[in-house]
Formats: structure tokens, sequence, C-alpha cells
């Protein structure tokens, strides 16, 4: 039976890294969540990136660039990080840099890993679909904020999980995993509420950036996994569309 871990930090991953794993990157609060509407939209390729610096030096390379740090869009950037963002019009063929807070720097972090998945409610029981065809451990990335425990992207974790162990084809044996499942149970009872009483839908708040919350909270509005390409060193479509519903 295939083991199910939660990473509740990307400070943390070095103690989870482990061969043969799906590892699976999830920022709710809005990179994950953006990437996917940006597939889902018709975009081409998503290239993920650590610095601003590198960001710039794409923008200059003529790339389209979403940057963003601590929920504010960077300015120079096409898209800042925010569903909403990205549009048909704006991004359908497009080849795309990405670069925010939290995000891209989990990406980073797990380069090395056999494969690298995109998650974000929106894609949730497409993942589940996937796993299952993997066969694989799966390893859950949450993002957090600046290396710290969010609540948001640990609900997704745990969200994710129990579908899983629902199949009775995967297991957990971490104490991360037990704590993030029993907080959801008491958060799925009502989502949206829980989450407007944490600190990042607050920090969205004080910016006028909450309006993309609802979206980001929904399930299954795609279908589309964003993989990590070892080759081209970005994230494309798989190629195959898993079931979403």
């Amino acid at each position: 039976m295939n083991n199910i871990s939660i990473c509740l930090s990307p400070a943390l991953y070095p103690f989870y890294a482990e061969k043969d794993t799906t590892v699976i990157v999830v920022d709710i609060f809005r990179a994950t969540t953006s990437i996917c509407a940006a597939f889902y939209n018709g975009a081409r390729s998503v290239k993920t990136v650590a610095t601003i610096e590198e960001a710039k030096q794409q923008k200059s390379a003529g790339y389209l660039v979403a940057a963003e740090r601590n929920v504010k869009r960077c300015d120079f950037a096409d898209f800042g990080n925010s569903p909403f963002d990205f549009t048909p019009e704006k991004v359908k063929n497009q080849d795309l840099i990405f670069t925010t807070t939290n995000g891209t720097q989990a990406v980073e972090m797990a380069l090395e890993a056999d494969e690298i998945l995109i998650g974000a409610f929106s894609n949730i029981q497409s993942l589940c679909s996937y796993c299952l065809s993997a066969n694989k451990n799966i390893l859950i990335i949450c993002s957090g904020w600046n290396n710290r425990v969010c609540i948001e992207d640990t609900l997704f974790a745990a969200n994710l999980t129990e579908k899983l162990l629902k199949t009775k084809k995967f297991e957990y044996k971490s104490d991360a995993v037990k704590m993030a499942l029993e907080i959801w149970n008491i958060a799925k009872k009502d989502l949206k509420t829980y989450i407007c009483t944490t600190e990042h839908y607050e920090r969205l708040k004080n910016n006028e950036l909450e309006n993309s919350v609802d979206y980001c909270l929904t399930e299954n509005t795609t279908p589309l996994i964003p993989k990590y390409d070892k080759i081209t060193k970005t994230f494309l479509i798989t190629d195959k569309i898993y079931e979403n519903k």
C-alpha cells in the first residue's frame, strides 16, 4: 500500500524527500491555483523561477512574466498572482514565467524529486485520479508563508489525503497527516467561514485581494494537471486528461 505524507512547510522538505515519490506542490492563496487557471485558459507552458532577478531577465528575453512578492504584483510584471489575471486573451499559446513569494520557492526545493505536480482545489479530483494511476507514494508540500505553516494549504493537503484514503489504496503514518485531517474535519463543515479567520486571508483582505478566495476554494473547475518536465525545465500539462468530477 502506498503512503501519503504532508510536508507542512518547504523548510521541512529535506526531511521528507524520498525516491520514487510523487510530489504535489500546493499554494492555494494563490500561486498553484493561478498556474492551474493559466493552463486552463490556454497557456502552453509555465516556468517557475526563484528570484525577481531571474524573472526580469526572462522579461527582457520577451517572455510574459507573473511576479508577486508579499501578495502584491511586481511593477515590471505582466501579471500578478491572481487566477483572474490569466485570461484566455492574454495567455493562450503563451509560455509564462512565474515567481511568487511562496509557491515557486516550494517548487525550487523539490526540483530533484522524481516527479512534481501542481495541486489546487481546482484540480483536486484529477490529482486523485493521477495518484491512483501512478501507484507511488505521495508527498504534498504546503508552500506556507515564508516557511511558516498556513492553514489553507494544510486544509487542501488534508482534503486530498482524505479522498485518497477512501480508495483504500493509500495509508499514512505521520503525525502531520493526522493533525491536518483533524483540522480538516472541523473546517470542511464551512470552509469559507473557517478560512476567513486565518492569517493569509487577512493579508489578502488588507490588500483588497480577497476577491479570489472563493475561486481558490472551489473544487474541480479544471481537469488539467501541470507536471514538471525535466527536459524543458517547465511545467506542462500531462498528456492524459484525468477525471475531474
